[in-house]
């Protein structure tokens, strides 16, 4: 006999029933529905402005001490924070890991980072990480002017950044305006002064005729080689140089100007690291980070690049002065999230084409 609606209705009815009542006599021994823990799959994938050469060793050591493999894809900071905007939602990576504050900020802005946990951002100063907890510090490093003391005496260096777009230092200096550090300081001298300030800074530093180079490392190599007589780059490039050649800072010519009186020269910027959205309860990833902030690695930063560390109770690079003792410019680094503006003005300016 077919089947009637009311008859299907009954059913329906019946069988509901049915599930409501199983349901009920289980509800005293099964634990409320909790919300699914995503599980490790023992891999991240990474997109660095940090060199290969600087922190594979480290990304290395993660593996070997976790079992995670890191899938890592390099290039220019400004590059990678680029690339990330333009992938959106669809991008690959899980972590971004930045050489500055400037390109976290732009990447932060159009609401691609999770807010990450307080227990990781407490551990380092509030001046090394993200109002907004989307990004933390892992490292600090001071720009500086780097020189060699046969062709600038001590006596002649400048008391501020701003005196390298005077006649004496025609020919001078050597800069790297298409790297990430050296557009943050761009950025940094706009929040500090304005943009016209900036504006006429950089149109001074290329009317002085500065010597552009593609990073920092070939302006180091010059400055120490008698090529050049200074620079403008990160304070760690001479631990590096010196590394390289076995010996001590103090044993290259080079030597380091750190800008007094909180010039804009001598801004203090962090690398540091982001996390991806889609990525934010992945475990994997938040081990990662953690061990970026732990001990081991803060130890590795301070040896092997020289950089400074941000979490209390690690020592500092050899040859440098202690991070407390620098004069920096009352800046804030949340404030240099400017990357694509500061990117025009330079180009601007003439310094790149």
């Amino acid at each position: 006999m077919p089947t009637t609606p009311r008859k299907a209705a009954l059913a329906l009815t019946a069988a509901s029933l049915l599930v409501l009542g199983l349901a009920a006599c289980g509800a005293e021994d099964d634990a409320p529905a909790q919300a699914e823990t995503p599980t490790s799959d023992k891999k991240i994938t990474v997109y660095s402005g940090r060199s290969e050469s600087l922190v594979k060793p480290l990304l290395e050591q993660f593996t070997q001490a976790t079992g995670i493999t890191v899938e890592t894809r390099y290039g220019n900071t400004a590059a990678m924070a680029t690339q990330l905007l333009e992938e959106g939602d669809r991008s690959p990576a899980d972590v971004f890991l930045a050489q500055d504050a400037g390109a976290l900020g732009a990447v932060a802005k159009q609401g691609l980072f999770a807010t990450l946990d307080g227990s990781v951002t407490d551990k380092v100063p509030t001046a090394y990480r993200a109002r907004s907890g989307q990004w933390v510090g892992v490292t600090a490093r001071a720009r500086v002017l780097v020189y060699n003391p046969d062709l600038v005496p001590e006596a002649d260096l400048p008391a501020s950044v701003f005196d390298l777009t005077g006649p004496a230092w025609k020919g001078k200096i050597g800069v790297a305006p298409t790297n990430a550090s050296f557009q943050t300081f761009v950025t940094a001298i706009k929040v500090q002064h304005g943009e016209a300030k900036a504006k006429e800074f950089l149109a001074g530093l290329k009317a002085n005729d500065p010597q552009v180079r593609d990073g920092n490392g070939p302006i180091l190599d010059e400055v120490n080689s008698g090529k050049l007589p200074a620079g403008l780059l990160n304070h760690y490039y001479l631990g590096e140089l010196a590394k390289e050649q076995g010996t001590t800072p103090d044993g290259l010519k080079a030597k380091l100007h750190f800008f007094p009186g909180g010039d804009s020269g001598g801004l203090v910027n962090v690398s540091g690291v982001g996390v991806l959205t889609k990525a934010a309860q992945d475990p994997d990833v938040k081990t990662f980070v953690d061990y970026l902030l732990g001990p081991d690695a803060q130890k590795y930063f301070a040896e092997q690049t020289y950089e400074y560390p941000v979490v209390a109770g690690v020592e500092g690079p050899a040859g440098v002065p202690a991070l407390s003792s620098l004069a920096v410019p009352d800046i804030d680094l949340n404030d240099l999230d400017a990357l694509e503006a500061t990117i025009a003005l330079i180009k601007e300016s003439g310094l790149v084409p």
